[in-house]
């Protein structure tokens, strides 16, 4: 699967939280859940997928880019989300 990124937002996001955006595939390649934002109206479908980096559980939101998935942000779960979720993952 190809993943797809802003260079600017990726290299934001590995100085302040040590997650590298090119990375992201191997939350996809293990279990994992995924649901559509349908939040509010961002002009492009998107969705929030939970799932391993390592060996700790991050939280993606992506979009669909015909083959691809642009990777929009990524970060480490907090430990209460991590409770609702985990059971589900291992």
């Amino acid at each position: 699967m190809e993943i797809e990124f802003d260079p600017t937002k990726a290299a934001k996001t590995m100085e302040e939280r040590g997650l590298d955006f090119s990375r992201a595939g191997q939350i996809f390649e293990s279990k994992h859940l995924t649901r559509r934002d349908n939040r509010e109206d961002y002009g492009e479908e998107r969705y929030n997928t939970v799932g391993w980096y390592d060996d700790r559980l991050v939280a993606v939101t992506w979009t669909p880019r015909g083959e691809a998935r642009r990777i929009i942000s990524m970060r480490h779960m907090h430990e209460k989300e991590q409770r609702k979720v985990r059971h589900l993952l291992d």
